[in-house]
């Protein structure tokens, strides 16, 4: 064997797939509760605080009445993905028990029943949508119904649609920053939408690109819908969306007046913006951001470029 076969991180990953498929199922610990909590993902619930970007935009996210609301759209969206795991997972719980990794979720090990998961994920869907015509109003719930509806969708037929599959995955973010907005009724600028639409699809065009690339001829077989794609396509995709990310964003930054400000914060924090998404970039082309919560929490200058970014937008939207 060659010293580069030796080094290769798809043949790493081969390994890995090989030595563990045998290994027995690993129930989360606590039981059913635990089980329970696990198969809610809280750990993706940190998408949720695009809700918030509207709000800031606004320059009202400091009104108690907007921050009380985006806060309680914040907990209905958890609501509503949580939901969305649990149908998914239910529906695909045969094809998880036969893959090395996806067989220790709660259902797929057996910590949860199958039963159970079909009863609880419709009634946290319909809840989410119920509170959100209680607490804030009809046009929350129409945004929070539509992502409940479209994903319930693609966990059962769209996910392996050519390209209707990113798209829907990606709306889900667009849905985010929509429901910021409705909660408190203010208005969206379009190329706010159009940022969001188009940085959500990068995101997860380039979650798609890591997989092929580290995985190969192997990532359709975690993955159904990627037998449909070629990497160069991924690759275009991903491209083309943060260019017309950057794009809309430097329109929407350019629209928003400066008001009394010395500098035009607005323009001025497209630097970080975009630096932060060549940033990222790198992840993707190594074929590591298969995880995009871990990419952007557990990078430092990252992190730091989403703080510059979110300092120089707030001192625009404050007229500082």
């Amino acid at each position: 064997m060659s010293t580069s076969e030796i080094e290769s991180p798809l043949e790493e990953r081969e390994i890995v797939v090989t030595t563990t498929v045998d290994a027995p199922a690993r129930p989360p610990r606590g039981g059913l509760p635990g089980g329970l909590l696990k198969l809610a993902r809280p750990k993706q619930w940190v998408k949720n605080v695009l809700v918030f970007a509207a709000p800031l935009a606004s320059g009202k996210i400091t009104h108690g009445y907007v921050l009380g609301h985006t806060a309680i759209v914040f907990l209905l969206f958890c609501l509503a993905a949580s939901a969305i795991y649990y149908v998914n997972d239910a529906f695909d719980v045969e094809a998880d028990r036969g893959h090395p990794t996806k067989r220790n979720r709660p259902i797929a090990s057996g910590a949860v029943p199958v039963k159970l998961a079909w009863v609880l994920g419709p009634l946290l869907g319909a809840l989410a949508v119920a509170l959100a015509v209680l607490l804030c109003n009809a046009g929350t719930a129409l945004v929070l119904g539509l992502y409940v509806v479209m994903n319930a969708a693609y966990c059962f037929s769209f996910k392996h649609v050519v390209v209707l599959d990113l798209a829907m995955v990606a709306s889900g973010f667009l849905f985010r920053a929509m429901a910021g907005g409705t909660a408190s009724e203010l208005p969206l600028s379009r190329w706010f939408l159009l940022t969001a639409g188009f940085g959500s699809l990068f995101m997860v065009a380039g979650k798609r690109y890591s997989e092929m690339v580290l995985m190969g001829e192997e990532a359709a077989k975690t993955r159904a819908s990627l037998a449909n794609y070629s990497i160069t396509y991924l690759r275009f995709v991903w491209q083309m969306a943060v260019a017309v990310t950057l794009l809309t964003y430097s329109l929407w930054a350019f629209q928003i007046p400066e008001g009394d400000s010395t500098l035009a914060w607005h323009q001025l924090s497209l630097i970080p913006f975009g630096f932060a998404f060549l940033r990222y970039a790198v992840y993707v082309d190594a074929g590591t951001a298969g995880s995009p919560e871990d990419v952007l929490l557990k990078d430092r200058v990252l992190v730091g470029l989403g703080l510059l970014w979110l300092l120089t937008f707030a001192l625009g939207v404050f007229h500082v």
